[in-house]
């Protein structure tokens, strides 16, 4: 897959959005992709970019703790199942070190296999958390260490 992962722009999270159905099917999570992600955390914010598009994207940022936080990834349909995601992961953990962090953390609803798996794959152990959302709203809770 011949596509290049580089720090998203504004107009990228637009192109994400007009595209938004590639990503995430029927479920609408539009809400969730805020611009101050892009506006404030860009350097961890990705897109792999191909000629014809945007194939995924990840947006996350370092808290100050030293936590590499994901809060979205996702690979467009035609994309899925060619590493992209892991290439995503690996570029952001990357750029995540070098703002010092030293674990990475994901979240997603617990009926949401398929990101379990692909989490569980990349190493992270993962756990549900009552109420991580609020009252009634379980979440599971990913996390990996980063080694040294």
């Amino acid at each position: 897959m011949d596509c290049d992962i580089v720090t998203a722009t504004v107009a990228d999270l637009h192109q994400v959005l007009d595209d938004h159905p590639r990503y995430w099917g029927d479920r609408d999570l539009r809400a969730l992709h805020q611009p101050v992600l892009v506006q404030e955390f860009g350097s961890t914010c990705l897109v792999a970019r191909a000629a014809d598009g945007i194939r995924g994207y990840l947006f996350g940022f370092v808290t100050p703790d030293g936590t590499g936080y994901v809060h979205l990834i996702a690979t467009r349909d035609d994309a899925r199942g060619s590493g992209l995601g892991r290439r995503l992961y690996e570029a952001f953990t990357a750029r995540a070190r070098q703002q010092g962090a030293v674990r990475l953390k994901a979240i997603t609803s617990v009926t949401n296999h398929g990101s379990v798996a692909f989490h569980r794959g990349l190493g992270f152990d993962a756990r549900t958390v009552e109420d991580y959302d609020g009252p009634g709203r379980p979440r599971v809770v990913f996390t990996r260490t980063l080694e040294p």
